[in-house]
């Protein structure tokens, strides 16, 4: 394994002597990473499938607005502020469990333990 890539190494510094790295698209300008700290360890490569292929459930991208609203709020010095953030929070939260609801996951008793851990560990609780 270590010659492999010690040979990626040397072919990397033989095509940047080259030039063949000075015209990239988008060089010089900041990568956009992903922030998919909201999907659990074990889901995150299906996610990564799913979002390259624009299938992301709807579900998926409410919770991530509610995480953000949260950080959002807990970060918030402006109680006027606080407070539109803390109403957009209600409603992503509505619409999250009306998604759920109607795809019968919230009965589940799995489910909702499942859901608890996953909100804890958003929450940074666990």
């Amino acid at each position: 394994m270590e010659y492999m890539s010690s040979l990626v190494e040397q072919r990397i510094q033989e095509a940047m002597a080259k030039g063949e790295f000075d015209n990239l698209q988008g060089k010089g300008q900041p990568l956009e990473l992903e922030d998919n700290s909201h999907v659990p360890e074990e889901l995150r490569v299906a996610y990564k499938l799913l979002s390259n292929a624009g299938m992301i459930p709807e579900e998926m991208v409410v919770k991530k607005e509610i995480v953000s609203l949260r950080d959002m709020i807990r970060l918030c010095q402006n109680p006027d502020e606080q407070a539109v953030l803390k109403k957009k929070l209600t409603e992503k939260e509505l619409r999250y469990k009306m998604l759920m609801d109607a795809r019968g996951l919230q009965q589940s008793p799995v489910f909702q333990q499942y859901e608890s851990k996953i909100l804890k560990k958003f929450e940074g609780v666990e």
